[in-house]
């Protein structure tokens, strides 16, 4: 038997150990393990000392991703010159003062980030006091120089260069100088949008390139906050995003959150802060998935820049040196305030869908760009009049739409306007003041039937309606266990399903909302849903789920004619009804062109 006892370590003496006391140097590398992990995590200390400085001003360099040259320079309140070794001293600091670590009020507080950097790179601190001389103190592999004046604007340069070259291996495990410099970006810019107030730019000095730079916003916080995230994120975040304020238990939830139909494929566009700080958190994030559930496939993420603010005591920002991990006192008042909040400024935006899906069904129009052809020409080449060509031409193909003869044009000035023609048995044609939408009722109806299947939910169930001969449905003894488990449930949701030998169900009655539906199909479905949906997600989450498989199978069928009456009365109930703007799966409900940009098309303009 393999012993490791039979193969002593060679790193450790074979004599009765010794306790020793680290030196600084040994002691500082140490440490800037954990808190310099990169580049980027360096640019993110000095950056919050910089805003905990009271800068109004921040200017960021950095060359070789990072690697050779960091600098950060702010207009804050400067450091003296007797205070400059003392600031290279492990654990010395202005934040706090020692006696209450769980009320930390500012970004900065371990005395950590300095003494660190000094220890691992070539480190210059040159700082100034208001009227008082600037002076500058060198450090290199954690050895001080001698403090000297130094000509310098009131408040603070730090300049790291050749950063890990007191532990070479260190850059072993540093990624390519591209990646390091967008992981710079990156953390300038969600800092950036925390400090709305704060002008800030970023410059790769190697390629003499300005990444970034904003100017500080003026304005409340909202006003504030919507013009530093429309330079961040685009302008089109801003446009298709929509303002979040809500309060419970003396937290407060604030910022934007995007449409449901402005979602991406990844989850790379959240940015999530707790009293400013940028933070990646999984109970922000799985609370967010949470509130978005409803609106989003699993495979659709929501873009959203969320600020919880909170009294300092509630929550614990030391939980790791990087300071990027929180852990609140209250998990579950937290989630709460993000799901509510959010789906209650979700709501308010009623039937609203996004404009990026007006701008791509534009993008998708192309122009013919063939000669023009005129009657003489058709004339002289085929001698056949021009208006027998053209009703020829017409009537080659079946029509595939079906114009209404008696439009309802006193609805036009309605959001959604006035029913003219329906599409390929699906899509309603519908003239507005403004232009025109184009509906997909399937979809539509889909989030219609959704919205009423929980409002019957939430107050006495859904109603339900018996079949006249029970349908037996056979599964795998797995899938019918799965669903017999969820019996009661499904009780609640107007379907009752009874075992009916092994491995099959027979299914008692059906959501009387549905009318006449394919049974085996509904059951199916609920199954899948049921296996997607596992363990993890709590009881209200996959009811949810369950009844968005639902209504899709009372929703109206591609193919179906509709009359005049049906298709406006299906408009008019968009407009009342929430989230309408999108199906159960995040997907866009409607298309709205305006009259200007068709008449761009025709050019027209």
């Amino acid at each position: 038997m393999y012993s490791s006892m039979s193969h002593p370590n060679p790193n450790i003496s074979q004599k009765m150990p010794v306790i020793r006391q680290l030196d600084e140097t040994a002691i500082n590398q140490i440490a800037a393990g954990e808190v310099v992990e990169r580049p980027a995590s360096a640019i993110k200390e000095l950056v919050e000392n910089a805003i905990d400085a009271g800068a109004s001003r921040i200017d960021v360099e950095y060359a070789d991703g990072g690697k050779s040259l960091i600098r950060v320079t702010d207009n804050g309140c400067g450091i003296s010159a007797e205070d400059l070794p003392l600031a290279m001293a492990r654990h010395a600091t202005s934040k706090i003062d020692g006696k209450d670590l769980l009320n930390i009020q500012s970004f900065g507080f371990r005395g950590e980030a300095l003494p660190s950097l000094g220890a691992v790179g070539k480190l210059t601190l040159t700082s100034r006091c208001g009227q008082a001389s600037g002076a500058v103190l060198k450090v290199a592999g954690g050895k001080l120089s001698q403090v000297v004046p130094a000509a310098m604007q009131p408040g603070t340069q730090v300049t790291l260069r050749d950063l890990f070259y007191a532990i070479p291996a260190r850059l072993k495990f540093l990624r390519s100088d591209r990646a390091e410099a967008q992981a710079i970006s990156d953390i300038v810019r969600r800092l950036a949008m925390a400090e709305p107030s704060i002008s800030f730019s970023l410059k790769d000095t190697g390629a003499n390139r300005m990444v970034l730079q904003v100017q500080a916003e003026q304005g409340d916080l909202f006003d504030a906050l919507r013009g530093r995230l429309g330079q961040l994120m685009g302008r089109e975040f801003v446009e298709n995003a929509i303002a979040v304020d809500a309060e419970r238990e003396g937290l407060r939830l604030t910022g934007f959150a995007g449409l449901p139909t402005f979602s991406r494929g990844a989850a790379v566009a959240q940015f999530l802060f707790v009293n400013g700080r940028p933070v990646r958190d999984k109970l922000l994030l799985g609370a967010l998935r949470g509130a978005y559930s409803d609106f989003l496939s699993r495979d659709r993420h929501p873009v959203v820049a969320l600020f919880v603010e909170c009294d300092p005591t509630r929550v614990d920002v030391n939980v790791h040196p990087a300071k990027s991990e929180v852990r609140f006192r209250e998990p579950a008042v937290v989630r709460g305030l993000i799901v509510s909040g959010l789906k209650h400024a979700l709501a308010e935006a009623g039937h609203r869908a996004s404009t990026t899906v007006s701008d791509a069904a534009l993008g998708a129009f192309t122009v013919n760009t063939q000669p023009r052809l005129y009657q003489m020409d058709i004339a002289s080449r085929d001698k056949q009049s021009y208006s027998e060509v053209a009703e020829t031409r017409m009537f080659e193909t079946a029509p595939s739409a079906r114009v209404e003869e008696v439009p309802q044009l006193d609805a036009q000035h309605q959001p959604l306007g006035a029913a003219r023609a329906q599409l390929h048995e699906n899509y309603i044609l519908s003239q507005t003041d403004h232009g025109l939408v184009i509906v997909d009722a399937h979809a539509a109806h889909e989030r219609l039937v959704y919205e009423k299947l929980k409002s019957q939910m939430a107050e006495n169930g859904v109603s339900a309606q018996a079949l006249l001969i029970p349908e037996v449905i056979n599964l795998s003894e797995g899938d019918a266990v799965l669903l017999l488990s969820q019996s009661e449930t499904l009780h609640q949701l107007g379907l009752t399903i009874e075992p009916f030998g092994r491995g099959a169900v027979a299914v008692q009655t059906v959501p009387a909302i549905l009318g006449q539906i394919d049974v085996v199909k509904l059951v199916l479905d609920i199954v899948d849903e049921l296996s997607d949906a596992g363990s993890s997600e709590s009881l209200q989450e996959r009811l949810d789920a369950i009844l968005s498989r639902v209504a899709c199978h009372g929703s109206i069928r591609t193919g179906r004619r509709m009359q005049a009456d049906e298709m406006n009365a299906l408009l008019r109930e968009m407009e009342a009804t929430p989230h309408s703007g999108q199906c159960n799966h995040g997907r866009p409900t409607y298309v709205s062109l305006a009259m200007a940009d068709i008449e761009k098309l025709f050019g027209r303009t």
